[in-house]
């Protein structure tokens, strides 16, 4: 039985729509998700949409966008294929799905964007790029993770564009280099980055639940090297870590042999530290001999770290905390969002379908919401943007704040 779901929301301004199909028919599903997405914005024009497939549909990646393209007539249209798709309230994890999100956008400009990474290359290079400037604005990014350095790439947006944000995920489907699709209008790409900058009348940010919580006591790094942990506060980092082991309960325990990871401070020069605080990165291994841990990431000495545990109740609590601390923040209620949620959550980590976009919905509203399952997910931790994994990133849209705070 094939479902078809939609919703739309409109303002003074923006407006936004979402739209899914489950048919197994490329062209009939995207036939249909065009006339869904133009029933509800009428005759607005298009300026963003975002479109997101299941592998079934992958090798009909061309079909999808010059059928939108035709249709929607869509100033810059973004897609990609993924473990699975999220649309308004549903996680569809494995079977055949494709979504369609939409934004008229008045007066906020746009800019399309496409990297390609040559393994031959010495340094990340972006021709075309627009040049660096200190305005705020917002880059949405869509990646392929067998043939991009995202660390990198994200490293040089960091640096050219400090006071941006920085959303989005890699994409997935696909289990070799080459596999993966990616859209930016007309075109298709099976590697490298597509992506758009927004700037101007709208406000556009990010949550990045990491899901975890901190666990005993917080270290000072005091011998590094690279990726690797030897002391943490003048002491062993593996006894350390043998200590917090030794300081939980029987099922703790057990959960942490398999979901233990470390936490950065970003900013050490906070009074306190608490959720968002730290950049999670995972335990990878330990040298018994040495007494050193290593993590999935460059650590320096002086740095302030915490051990964090993931499971299912730290990751729903973390993503229920962050947007309701979000909706507190901001005066603007959110218009439509774009959900980014690791393939490692979902059923497999909750127990039971659509958690994230059922949060989302919760703590934001029944706004359009699109999305799909990630290898890997962007978003900011302390003012820098970041890839994560078992991450939920999520990208609010909203009028500009009436009373923004300088």
């Amino acid at each position: 039985m094939t479902t078809h779901s939609t919703s739309a929301t409109t303002r003074t301004t923006l407006q936004f729509a979402t739209a899914l199909s489950r048919k197994t028919d490329t062209e009939a599903a995207t036939r249909d998700l065009a006339d869904a997405i133009l029933m509800q914005i009428g005759r607005a024009p298009i300026d963003l949409a975002f479109v997101f497939f299941s592998a079934h549909h992958a090798s009909k990646a061309s079909m999808i966008s010059a059928m939108l393209q035709k249709e929607l007539r869509v100033k810059v249209c973004l897609g990609c294929s993924g473990e699975g798709v999220i649309a308004n309230a549903q996680e569809i994890e494995t079977a055949a799905a494709l979504t369609v999100w939409a934004a008229c956008l008045p007066d906020v400009k746009l800019t399309p964007l496409q990297l390609s990474v040559s393994q031959l290359q010495d340094q990340i290079r972006m021709p075309g790029w627009p040049d660096s400037g200190v305005e705020d604005s917002t880059f949405l990014l869509l990646a392929d993770p067998f043939s991009t350095p995202m660390q990198e790439v994200l490293s040089v947006i960091n640096d050219r564009y400090p006071q941006s944000k920085v959303g989005g995920g890699l994409a997935g489907g696909g289990q070799d280099a080459g596999e993966n699709r990616l859209l930016l209008n007309d075109q298709g790409f099976d590697g490298g980055v597509v992506g758009v900058q927004l700037t101007g009348p709208i406000t556009v940010r990010t949550v990045t639940s990491q899901g975890c919580r901190p666990i005993g006591e917080r270290f000072v790094v005091t011998r590094a090297e690279q990726n690797l942990i030897y002391e943490l506060g003048g002491v062993s980092a593996l006894k350390r870590l043998q200590d917090v082991f030794e300081s939980m309960e029987g099922v703790q325990r057990s959960d942490a042999h398999r979901a233990l990871h470390l936490g950065i401070v970003i900013d050490e020069h906070g009074s306190h530290f608490e959720r968002g605080d730290f950049l999670v990165r995972n335990l990878i291994g330990a040298d018994q001999q040495a007494g050193a841990v290593a993590i999935g990431d460059v650590i320096q000495e002086g740095q302030t770290v915490q051990f964090h545990l993931r499971d299912a109740k730290s990751a729903s609590d973390d993503l229920h905390f962050l947007l309701a601390a979000d909706r507190l923040r901001h005066r603007s209620p959110p218009l439509g969002a774009l959900l980014f949620s690791c393939c490692g959550r979902g059923e497999g980590l909750f127990g039971q379908p659509h958690h994230d976009i059922g949060v989302v919905q919760e703590r934001l509203g029944p706004i359009p919401t699109a999305g799909f399952f990630a290898q890997g997910e962007i978003g900011s931790v302390g003012g820098r943007n970041f890839l994560h994994g078992y991450t939920a990133s999520v990208v609010i849209f909203s009028e500009p704040d009436p009373c923004k705070e300088p």
